[in-house]
This record gives C-alpha cells, structure tokens and sequence, in this order.
C-alpha cells in the first residue's frame, strides 16, 4: 500500500516512529488514511498519522518515544496525545474528542494484520473506525464518506452486532449513517442486514410512541465541539 505523506521526510518520521514500537512490544493500530487505504483501496494525502493505544499504555508509549528523542505532550487529556519532531508530528488516540470512543482490548481483539512502508503493523478495524468516525460533524469536518466507504467495502464481511453494541444508546448516529449509505449506494442496500434495519426502525417507532423528556437534553455536543453550545447556554 502507497499511504501517502505530503512529503519524503514525513514518511522516514512515521516509519521511525513504527519502528520503534515495534520494538518496544507496546500493543498500537494504525488508523485514518492508512486505514482507509487498506480497508477501502481509497488512497489519498495525509498530513499526519494516526495511531490508537489503550489509556494504560499512553506513558509507556511516551517514554519509548521520548528515549528515541521525541518530543510528547497530551494535548487533551481524554483522548489525545501527540508526538512532534519538528513540525512532524503522530497523533496518539485513546479514546475520542466525546469521550464515547475509548481504545479497549476489543479494538486490538479485531484489528487486522498489514504493513506500512514495509513495517509490520495492525490496522483498526472497520467495526471500530465507523464507530469512532460516526460523531465527527464539525462545520469543518464530517467523516460520513469515509463511514459509507467502509460499509461499501467491508459491509459483507463486518460483524454487524459488535457494531451495534458498540453504538448502544446512541444507536440513532449509526442508523443515520446507514439511511444515508442506502441513499449514496442504492444498489448496495443489501449490505445493510436486513436484522439490523428492522431493529433500528423498531427502537426508532418505539421512541416515538414514547413521551418526551421533560427536561430535554441536547446531544448535540457529542457530534459537535462548538456548533451545538447555544444550545446549552
């Protein structure tokens, strides 16, 4: 696979970093571009690189990195880290900007086997990627492509329950990206079970008949860090 970087010097970056990992036997994913590519064949630039570890693991990720002269810091302290050299930098990922998504022994459980640039790795899961992906819609991003890419090529082959379960009571944003793949890939409704649409649809009819909260909530912010805060003012 290509895995693409904005330029030479980048790749030797992320190559190292890999590396040393390897090394060090600290579990890691690869995720976003790479991921996709290997997942979905999409290939495309990447100005950084993405990879996802358990919470645990984040100081001895750390330390083996900062060893090799690495500079790290935790940029929030919920679900993000970063390592730099220069102006090359990785993002760490544990858990997501909602704090919805934390890295757990499943994600390595069900990761795949791959290579970048030569380097042994392991590759997030689609299951766990739409997952994590299905709350990003920012103004200036929105990964619902990449989730509708996924289904179209991993869907006869994804374990549809885990991914249910994995949503839980936010099962409305996976049903929302499903209605929205039927729409972009007509003719590959069927890659959506047949189970999995009913049961949506039912838990969507049975809310209805329900009352509404009498204090509403707005869930906004968890697709969102900044467009829904109005409504909580």
């Amino acid at each position: 696979m290509q895995c693409l970087t904005d330029q030479p010097i980048s790749t030797r970056f992320y190559r190292g970093i890999l590396r040393r990992l390897n090394r060090s036997g600290i579990p890691f994913l690869v995720g976003g571009a790479c991921m996709m590519e290997h997942v979905a064949g999409i290939v495309r630039r990447t100005k950084d690189f993405d990879l996802h570890v358990k919470r645990q693991d984040v100081p001895r990720v750390f330390a083996a990195l900062e060893a090799a002269g690495y500079q790290t810091e935790i940029t929030f302290e919920h679900w993000l880290g970063k390592v730099f050299h220069g102006d090359l930098f990785v993002d760490v990922i544990f858990s997501s900007g909602n704090g919805i998504c934390t890295v757990d022994d499943e994600w390595f459980a069900h990761s795949h086997k791959g290579k970048v640039w030569g380097v042994p790795v392991r590759f997030c899961a689609p299951e766990e990627a739409i997952w994590s992906k299905a709350f990003v819609m920012e103004r200036e991003r929105y990964d619902g492509a990449d989730i509708a890419h996924l289904v179209l090529a991993a869907g006869e082959r994804m374990d549809w329950q885990r991914l249910l379960r994995r949503f839980g009571p936010h099962w409305r944003v996976l049903f929302s990206h499903l209605i929205l793949f039927e729409f972009i890939y007509p003719d590959k409704r069927q890659l959506v079970p047949e189970w999995l649409r009913q049961d949506l649809w039912a838990k969507a009819n049975t809310e209805r008949r329900e009352p509404p909260p009498k204090h509403p909530p707005c869930y906004g912010t968890l697709l969102s860090r900044v467009q829904y805060l109005h409504d909580l003012a």
